[in-house]
C-alpha cells in the first residue's frame, strides 16, 4: 500500500504525476474507482494502473467505443444516445451513473469524444470531449477542447480527467496544476 505522505507537495502537472497523487488520496480515503472510455481508448486507466498500490483502489475499466457496448456494459438508454449522441455530455453522464451502478464503486469516470484526425463536424470539431466525474453526491461532466493530433487529443483527455478526478477527490485540498 502506497503512503500518500511520502509524495512531494509539489502541484502535478503531468498525467503520470496527476495519476500517482490520485492514487495516494483514494488510497488515504478508502475508495474505489472505475472508468468508462470511449476516445481514449484505455490510455486513462492504464495510466492510472501504471502507479504502483493502484490495485488497492482501482476497481476497473471499460472501453465502450461502440454505442453497443455503452448500452450492454454500462446501462446506457438508446433513446438518450440517439437524442444526444454518443460524444455529449449526457452520455458521459449515462456512462459514470453506470459505473456507479457495481457494487463497491463510489467514484466513477467517463470520457467520450473525437479524437481524430476525422468525424468532427461544426458543432463539435475533432477534439472535441466530455468528461464526467461522479460519486454517490452526483455526477457533474464537461465538455472540452483540445487540439493536436490524435495522440495529443488522447494524452491532453486523460490528464484533464485524472485533475478532475483528484479535484472531487480532495476539494480544496489537494492542489492541481
Amino acid at each position: 500500500m502506497m503512503d500518500p505522505t511520502a509524495l512531494p507537495p509539489s502541484r502535478p502537472t503531468s498525467g503520470e504525476n496527476v495519476a500517482l497523487r490520485l492514487v495516494a488520496e483514494l488510497t488515504a480515503r478508502g475508495r474505489w474507482l472505475a472508468v468508462a472510455e470511449s476516445c481514449t481508448g484505455g490510455l486513462l486507466g492504464a495510466t492510472i494502473t501504471d502507479v504502483p498500490g493502484a490495485s488497492a483502489v482501482f476497481y476497473g475499466g471499460v472501453v465502450s467505443y461502440a454505442n453497443a457496448a455503452k448500452e450492454g456494459w454500462l446501462g446506457v438508454d438508446p433513446r438518450l444516445l440517439a437524442d444526444h449522441g454518443a460524444v455529449s455530455a449526457e452520455a458521459a453522464t449515462a456512462m459514470v451513473q453506470g459505473l456507479l451502478a457495481l457494487p463497491g464503486v463510489d467514484l466513477g469516470c467517463a470520457i467520450t469524444g473525437i479524437a481524430g484526425p476525422g468525424g468532427g463536424t461544426a458543432d463539435k470539431p475533432v477534439g472535441t470531449v466530455f468528461i464526467a466525474v461522479g460519486d454517490l453526491r452526483g455526477v457533474e461532466a464537461v465538455r472540452r477542447h483540445f487540439p493536436g493530433d490524435r495522440a495529443a487529443v488522447r494524452a491532453a483527455t486523460v490528464t484533464q480527467a485524472l485533475r478532475q478526478l483528484l479535484d472531487r477527490v480532495c476539494g480544496d485540498h489537494c492542489e492541481v496544476a
